[in-house]
């Protein structure tokens, strides 16, 4: 897709050695890469017949949703997210492949170690991501452009990569021009870029906090940024009203970091029919208790807060959660206020889907191995 001039900003325009830093903003540089439609490149990668078909990486059952769907499949309105059976009234003839995470894994660690190659600093953001920090280097788009390439010849992966000031301009950046997509941006050009697109755009920004922005009818990130803060901090609070704002105006303070410790695990199902008997829903959420304790000892958490979720068959979704005075990861103990939690949370009523969270993990115990691999797959 080509840039619009007065936008976008040529990579070798904003080359720069000095300390201050090409954008202005606290001397940084930061990139966001993303592969493209990643879980759909991977299975193409060992199905090329494929190519240029409609395909959806999908798991199986009526409740199935689609985790990525190829850029064919998008044309006919085809998302991530959407339910399957969805994605194939809108697309009869696509290809439904079912997620293979050990390979996706495998991929995934073998881009890290690529961008880690040119880049030190790196931070993981998924299995499909990852911030670098390209602050004092010379050439730092020279050095993105280099990455994409050595993944492309590597891996036969597709990146698209934005380059900005902080990582909320990256992030923003990374998704504007998909597939092969190179963005570079300022924060002023992020905001006369991106002014009359949605919202959504913005990481964080999720549905629930989006239909509360409409109340106020603050509908693109233009109107979000120049939103009157009083206001949001009347609706949102004094916290969120200010880093909403903040967001609008593509004001981002947040650093790269290589090791983001895991705050939290989960475990969760959706049921393939809305299910009411509680002697069920207990029994399926003692196995959820089960599974999610063997991962925090697996992996040496443990943590103070319990949760539960639920989701009724009207999509109304309500949680739960109780702080106890010492960490725990013992499947008796976190299950007996697991049943306390979903006692109280449940109202009768058809479920669809049911969640365990252990959180505030303890420091020192928390500490995750690999942090790419404590995120889940879609």
């Amino acid at each position: 897709m080509e840039e619009d001039p007065e936008t976008a900003v040529e990579p070798e325009e904003v080359e720069s050695s000095g300390a201050s830093g090409p954008f202005g903003d606290l001397g940084r540089t930061i990139a966001h890469l993303d592969l493209d439609a990643f879980f759909v490149s991977a299975e193409l990668l060992r199905r090329p017949e494929l190519k240029g078909l409609p395909v959806i990486v999908s798991g199986s059952g009526p409740r199935a949703v689609v985790t990525t769907a190829s850029y064919e499949a998008r044309e006919f309105g085809v998302g991530s997210a959407m339910p399957t059976a969805k994605a194939l009234r809108l697309c009869p003839e696509a290809v439904v492949i079912p997620p293979d995470s050990g390979e996706y894994r495998r991929l995934s660690g073998l881009v890290l170690d690529l961008i880690r190659h040119h880049v030190p600093l790196v931070e993981p953001a998924g299995l499909d991501e990852a911030y670098a920090d390209l602050s004092g280097m010379v050439t730092p788009s020279a050095a993105m452009r280099k990455v994409v390439q050595d993944i492309r010849v590597d891996t036969g992966l597709h990146a698209s990569v934005g380059i900005g000031p902080n990582k909320l301009v990256a992030k923003v950046a990374s998704d504007a021009d998909k597939p092969d997509g190179f963005v570079v941006l300022t924060q002023t050009q992020a905001r006369l870029r991106f002014a009359d697109s949605p919202c959504r755009i913005l990481p964080g920004v999720g549905p629930k906090t989006r239909e509360r922005l409409e109340r106020l009818e603050i509908f693109t990130v233009g109107e979000l940024a120049a939103a009157d803060e009083v206001d949001l901090v009347q609706i949102f609070g004094p916290r969120q009203g200010p880093w909403l704002k903040d967001r609008g105006r593509f004001i981002d303070s947040a650093a790269v970091t290589p090791n983001r410790e895991a705050v939290s695990e989960s475990r969760e199902t959706t049921f393939d029919v809305d299910v009411v008997d509680s002697d069920v829903l207990k029994a399926r959420l003692d196995r959820l208790v089960d599974e999610l304790c063997k991962g925090l000892n697996k992996h040496g958490h443990k943590g103070r807060t319990i949760g539960v979720k639920v989701r009724y068959s009207d999509f109304d979704t309500h949680t739960k959660a109780r702080t106890l005075e010492e960490s725990v990861s013992d499947p008796d103990r976190v299950g007996a206020v697991a049943h306390e939690l979903f006692d109280a949370l449940n109202a009768g009523k058809p479920i669809r889907l049911l969640g365990v969270r252990v959180a505030g993990f303890n420091p020192v115990e928390g500490k995750s191995e690999d942090p790419q691999l404590s995120l889940p797959i879609p």
